[in-house]
């Protein structure tokens, strides 16, 4: 049994063609799937049917998928690969800031995109882990994770999932190298071994989101051409 039988799929997408062979292929994985040929459809469908997981090409007339994307995190967290043409670099990373979980380029294989959809479910839906501790970094930084809070100067920091996950292995290795490849397994999954770029975006994100100095981290530190390290935690675990 396919792990994509009975999930909602939104496919939007401006082309007739793109959309048949996309809902051809994941229905023969068990999936139902709407479809949406504009922003505004899709928004519609996403408050009415609360899909599983959103297909969502960039390119459209009129509101075009960031604009879409962006209008969408307004009111849902559903999870969300963006449609960007091969070697449009500049798309993928806009659309991970605006909130999209992955990207497929076009043109794209069924495997390919069957395989994105089951890693970004996965993400999405597995059990956090949740050790029991408040870990106290240093005076500034303080971490809850059976919260999911994280504090810095007193204030209350808002992580994506995605955040969060790599900020828990991260911390629960502290003082010890973990390689690209490791954590991008631990929180993307084995398709996305090779896949660094997603390392290095997000390890920006929470480097401005909980150093005082992005550009000087002393909490994340690059071990360069091998890794992170989070920094030694004294009289503290997770």
């Amino acid at each position: 049994m396919s792990d994509l039988k009975d999930k909602l799929i939104l496919v939007v997408d401006d082309e007739a063609r793109m959309i048949s062979f996309m809902r051809m292929n994941l229905e023969l994985e068990g999936a139902r799937v709407a479809s949406a040929s504009n922003g505004k459809e899709a928004l519609d469908h996403a408050r009415e049917d609360m899909p599983d997981v959103v297909l969502l090409d960039i390119m459209m007339p009129g509101m075009d998928g960031f604009e879409t994307l962006r209008r969408l995190r307004q009111f849902s967290q559903v999870p969300v690969i963006i449609l960007t043409a091969k070697d449009e670099e500049e798309d993928r990373v806009r659309g991970l800031e605006l909130g999209a979980d992955d990207y497929v380029g076009k043109p794209f294989s069924h495997r390919e995109l069957v395989s994105r959809i089951r890693a970004v479910l996965r993400r999405h839906y597995a059990a956090p882990p949740v050790p029991q501790t408040m870990v106290q970094i240093d005076d500034r930084l303080s971490i809850d994770f059976a919260r999911r809070e994280v504090l810095v100067e007193g204030q209350r920091v808002n992580l994506r999932p995605t955040e969060y996950r790599l900020l828990y292995h991260l911390v629960q290795n502290a003082g010890y190298v973990q390689t690209h490849e490791m954590l991008l397994t631990k929180v993307w999954g084995p398709e996305y071994r090779e896949e660094s770029h997603y390392l290095r975006l997000y390890i920006t994100y929470l480097r401005q989101k909980i150093e005082q100095d992005p550009a000087n981290p002393k909490y994340i530190l690059t071990e360069r051409g091998v890794g992170y390290r989070f920094r030694d935690i004294e009289n503290a675990s997770v």
